[in-house]
């Protein structure tokens, strides 16, 4: 049995869910967002809340079933709440900029570096180190946080580079003397 498949998904108020096919449409204040479910579970909406149930007791249905669960509810609570994603930069030099719909970051490179921010997402500066991810899609966002990360990961001794706010990093100890 699964502990996170038993579990209900509550339903927020303004939220509604409709299953086309093998297909699940979230709606709410923050936009629209669908996930698609695999054929060996089946999805129950009631009034308040929404169940995902295995449609047999094989391997793979348990296996998904847990996982549609956590779809399911990542897209109601996207909708409903969204989600947010906080970066800091350190280093001397290093910042961040915004232009237009472009995150331009200067991480010490001989040029600067320049991101789209994906439809759906919207970036905010705090000074020019901190960064503020929040969209509706939390697979979305989290691809973007890592790749915004990935330009220049925080290195061991001095601690410079992009990092994620809640990220603690193992600090090395440099060369004796």
């Amino acid at each position: 049995m699964s502990r996170i498949g038993n579990a209900p998904v509550k339903l927020p108020q303004g939220v509604t869910l409709t299953q086309t096919d093998q297909t699940l449409t979230a709606k709410g204040s923050k936009g629209e967002l669908s996930v698609t479910i695999p054929s060996v579970v089946k999805v129950e909406i009631g009034e308040e809340e929404a169940r995902v149930i295995p449609a047999s007791k094989d391997k793979q249905s348990r296996a998904l079933w847990g996982t549609v669960r956590s779809n399911l509810s990542n897209i109601v609570t996207g909708v409903s709440e969204g989600f947010t994603r906080h970066l800091e930069i350190n280093g001397v030099g290093y910042r961040a900029a915004m232009q237009g719909t472009k995150l331009q970051l200067s991480l010490g490179y001989s040029h600067p570096v320049v991101m789209d921010v994906p439809p759906g997402l919207s970036v905010t500066l705090d000074g020019n180190t901190k960064i503020t991810i929040s969209g509706a899609d939390k697979q979305l966002l989290g691809q973007f946080a890592a790749e915004v990360r990935a330009k220049r990961p925080p290195e061991p001794f001095k601690g410079k580079g992009v990092k994620y706010a809640d990220e603690h990093i193992v600090r090395k100890e440099g060369k004796k003397k």
